[in-house]
């Protein structure tokens, strides 16, 4: 009989053979694997993998609902940081002429009044103003990037703006579930403009010489958001365009506001012009006057930069340019860190 030991080895079976008879066994005479040893090697083959790879349980599957608490509690730190202060959002460009962007900025605005902060909104409305002064059969026209504004297109910008646009967006945030109050710069004189230092070249287009923030004082303590159009007029009752973003601008510096963004069509300041990878997040006064003076700020980001840079100078703590392209930027800027454009710092 074979001993226990000649199966330590497998396969090996001519060292026991050997040493049984002193030479080697005849050909087809090697005796069978016992088919036992093959049940045995395999039952603890099966047991050393299943001690070298545990089986790991898989996470539970979150449910919508799950996902939803777990966005609100990321926000908590997001919403102490905000409530009770005042944000001006200046809002034009693609975000208004796309519904669905529209719809977008008109819910985010609502969720950040019921969470506590104390949006302001400032609008333009050029596409529109475009539109009308095409079916009266008048070109539109620009200068530097703004609107060159003659008697007739000065009639139509109120009209359009003041009439028309700001009495749509109140509805959309009263119908979204909060209370907003249109408002023009004319309104107890909100704001007082000035004609513009290019006046001979832009006609009525204006800069804004004082701010009377006190009409916005009760409507954001009463928890209403303002719809401000950018229409104001001069000591004399003439009336002016006021661009949109400067109106924001000099709005949130005398609210004393927290923050300013501005939505734009553009992901924000690009280090590099034409390559939308080089997105710069973040930057300081002294970084953005370096890049306008190298020429990597240029065209019409110029006066979103200086509207930026001129309310942090009068107290405003940040202000960002952001993709109103992006769906929810407006939540994506204040709730979290990575942001949704480029914010500038005092």
């Amino acid at each position: 009989m074979l001993s226990a030991k000649s199966y330590t080895t497998p396969l090996r079976f001519s060292l026991p053979f050997k040493s049984l008879q002193g030479h080697s066994p005849k050909p087809g005479l090697l005796p069978a694997r016992p088919t036992h040893m093959s049940s045995i090697a395999a039952t603890a083959a099966a047991a050393a993998a299943a001690a070298v790879v545990p089986v790991v349980p898989s996470p539970p599957v979150k449910t919508p609902s799950q996902t939803r608490v777990d966005i609100l509690s990321e926000s908590l730190p997001f919403i102490q940081k905000f409530r009770g202060k005042t944000i001006v959002v200046k809002y034009g460009g693609a975000a208004m002429k796309s519904a669905d962007l529209q719809s977008s900025v008109i819910n985010d605005l609502v969720l950040l009044s019921c969470v506590g902060l104390r949006p302001v909104l400032v609008h333009g409305g050029g596409p529109e103003i475009n539109s009308w002064l095409l079916r009266l059969g008048h070109q539109p026209q620009f200068h530097n990037g703004l609107r060159v504004t003659d008697a007739l297109t000065m009639e139509v910008v109120e009209m359009v703006l003041v009439g028309k646009v700001n009495k749509s967006l109140v509805s959309l945030i009263n119908s979204a579930g909060a209370t907003a109050v249109g408002l023009c710069g004319k309104d107890a004189r909100l704001l007082t403009a000035r004609p513009s230092a290019d006046a001979a070249a832009l006609g009525f287009v204006g800069d804004v010489s004082r701010v009377d923030p006190s009409i916005l004082l009760p409507i954001l303590a009463d928890g209403h958001i303002p719809v401000i159009a950018s229409v104001a007029a001069d000591d004399r009752g003439q009336s002016y365009n006021v661009n949109a973003d400067t109106a924001a601008g000099e709005i949130a510096a005398a609210v004393g506001a927290e923050k300013l963004i501005l939505l734009t069509d553009v992901a924000g300041i690009l280090e590099d012009r034409n390559d939308p990878g080089s997105l710069v997040k973040e930057i300081n006064i002294s970084g953005i006057r370096k890049m306008v003076a190298e020429g990597k700020v240029a065209g019409g980001m110029i006066p979103k930069v200086n509207c930026c840079v001129r309310s942090l100078a009068q107290g405003v703590h940040t202000a960002s340019i952001i993709d109103g392209r992006v769906p929810h930027s407006l939540l994506l800027e204040i709730m979290t860190d990575e942001g949704a454009g480029t914010m500038i710092t005092g």
